[in-house]
C-alpha cells in the first residue's frame, strides 16, 4: 500500500489508541488465570492480535466485542506450533509461558521477526534450567519445561522483553525464582509488566532493577483490566503537532510508566509549547531548536524522534542508537536511508544518533515494513517543501491501524 502525505497544517483533539505493550501482557496474564477476565480497550493492533491468537492457541476461549476482550483463562499444551505473527514481545513473553509444560512446545513467527536473533531467549531460559533450542540463533524456537526455580541470570542488553516473559511464568516454577538481571535497558518497560502482574494478583519483588524475586506456587486472579493510552503512538501526534500547528492528544497518563512518555521532554527541550493535563497533552509549533537526548530507555523513540529533529534548526544528538538493530528494520540504517532520500542528513557513530535539522524536501520513501518508519516519515512530512509518497505503508498495522485516518483527521490543508 501507498500513502501520498502533502504539507499541511495540523490542527485538533484527538484520542490516544490503547498501549499494545500492556494489552500484551493484560492477554497472557488473563490467559493464565483461571476464569473470566475482561480487558477493556485492548485495540486492534497486528501485536495485540498476535498474542490473542497464541492465547486461543494455548486453550483460552476469547471473544471480542465492543471493545471489550473477554478471556476465559486456563491454558493447556498446544497441538501444534504457536505462531507470534511479527509480534517481538509475544515470542519472548510465550516461550517463557510455554516451558510452564514438561512436554516441547515449539513457537514460530513470520516476516522480520524470522531474522530476529533468539539467542538470548535460549540463554535466559536455559538458566532457569528450561531446555530450549533454536535454529541456529533464529526461529523456529522449542522449549521444554518445567521451570525449576531457584537463581537465574539473565541478560538485559539487548531487549527487557525476555525477562518480561520470565517474570510472567516464574509464580509457576517449581521453587522460588530470583533473577539477576546484568546491564538491563528499557527498564519501564519492566515497570509495566509488574503492574500487570499486580493487577492479577501476583507480585515480584524488585531489587534496583538488578536482581526480582518471585514466589513459586501464587496464581493470576482473573480482574476487570483497562489498558491505557499508547504514549509511542502518541508521540508521533505531539510531533505533528509541534512542527505542524497546535494538537491535544487525550487518553495519555504523564504519570504512566511507559517509557515514551520521555517524548515531553524532548519536545520541552526542542523549544515546543507544551500543556500537561491529568489526562492529556496539547502541543503547539514553535521555532524548534536541536536538542540533547537520551534515548537508552525508550529506543522506540528515536523515529519520532527523527521526525522532530529534521525540524530543529541545528544538529540534534539522540544516544541509545544501540538498540535500533534488531528492530522490524535496523532502524539506525532505515531512518538514514529514508530520511535521506527527503534531504535531512543522519549520522550513527556508535550509540549516537546525529540529525541535521533542515526541511524535508519531496520524494518516495519506503518503510521496510516498519511500522515506525512509516509513521515518521509521514509526520515530517506535513512539515516539509513537497509531497511525500510511502510505500509499504500497510506496516503501521502492527501498532497502530487508525494512523493515516488520524493524522489526515487533524491535517488543515494549511501551511
Amino acid at each position: 500500500m501507498k500513502k501520498k502525505i502533502r504539507p499541511s497544517g495540523v490542527k485538533g483533539t484527538i484520542q490516544a489508541p490503547p498501549s499494545k505493550s500492556f494489552a500484551q501482557r493484560a492477554v497472557a496474564v488473563a490467559a493464565l488465570a483461571q476464569g473470566r477476565s475482561q480487558i477493556l480497550r485492548p485495540g486492534s493492533s497486528d501485536d495485540v492480535l498476535a498474542a490473542v491468537n497464541v492465547a486461543v492457541q494455548l486453550g483460552a476461549d476469547v471473544n471480542i466485542s465492543d471493545n471489550i476482550l473477554t478471556i476465559n483463562g486456563g491454558i493447556s499444551h498446544p497441538a501444534g506450533i504457536l505462531d507470534c505473527g511479527e509480534a517481538g514481545l509475544s515470542i519472548r513473553m510465550f516461550s517463557s509461558v510455554a516451558a510452564i509444560f514438561d512436554r516441547p512446545v515449539t513457537l514460530s513467527g513470520k516476516g522480520s521477526l524470522l531474522n530476529r536473533p533468539m539467542s538470548v531467549v535460549e540463554e535466559s531460559l536455559r538458566a532457569m534450567g528450561v531446555e530450549c533450542t533454536t535454529s541456529e540463533g533464529f526461529l523456529p524456537l522449542t522449549v521444554r519445561g518445567p521451570i525449576r526455580g531457584g537463581t537465574a541470570v539473565a541478560d538485559g542488553s539487548l531487549s527487557s522483553q525476555v525477562l518480561t516473559g520470565m517474570l510472567i511464568a516464574a509464580p509457576y516454577s517449581r521453587k522460588d525464582l530470583e533473577i539477576i538481571v546484568n546491564n538491563l535497558k528499557s527498564r519501564p518497560y519492566i515497570d509495566i509488566t509488574l503492574e500487570v502482574m499486580e493487577s492479577f494478583g501476583v507480585k515480584a519483588e524488585n531489587r534496583d532493577y538488578s536482581i526480582f524475586s518471585v514466589k513459586s506456587g501464587q496464581r493470576y486472579r482473573p480482574c476487570r483490566y483497562t489498558v491505557e493510552g499508547d504514549w509511542s503512538a502518541a508521540a508521533f501526534l505531539l510531533v505533528a503537532g509541534a512542527i505542524g500547528g497546535v494538537v491535544s492528544v487525550q487518553n495519555i497518563n504523564p504519570v504512566s510508566p511507559q517509557a515514551d512518555k520521555a517524548i515531553l521532554e524532548a519536545l520541552e527541550k526542542s523549544g515546543s509549547s507544551l500543556e500537561i493535563k491529568s489526562d492529556s497533552v496539547t502541543v503547539k509549533k514553535q521555532e524548534l531548536k536541536a536538542f540533547d537526548f537520551d534515548a537508552t530507555h525508550c529506543p522506540d523513540l528515536f523515529p519520532p524522534l527523527v521526525s522532530l529533529a529534521a525540524n530543529c534548526k541545528g544538529t540534534t544528538t539522540i544516544r541509545g542508537a544501540s538498540r535500533l538493530v534488531h528492530k522490524e528494520s535496523n532502524r539506525a540504517e532505515t531512518l538514514m536511508e529514508e530520511f535521506g532520500k527527503l534531504d535531512i542528513k543522519i549520522s550513527v557513530d556508535n550509540d549516537v544518533m546525529r540529525i541535521t535539522g533542515g526541511k524535508c524536501s519531496q520524494g518516495h520513501v519506503v518503510s521496510h515494513g516498519d511500522h515506525r518508519i512509516a509513521m515518521a516519515c509521514a509526520v515530517a512530512a506535513i512539515a516539509g517543501s513537497g509531497e511525500v509518497e510511502i510505500d509499504e505503508a500497510e506496516a503501521v498495522a502492527k501498532s497502530y491501524p487508525d494512523f493515516f485516518k488520524d493524522l489526515g483527521s487533524l491535517m488543515t490543508k494549511e501551511k
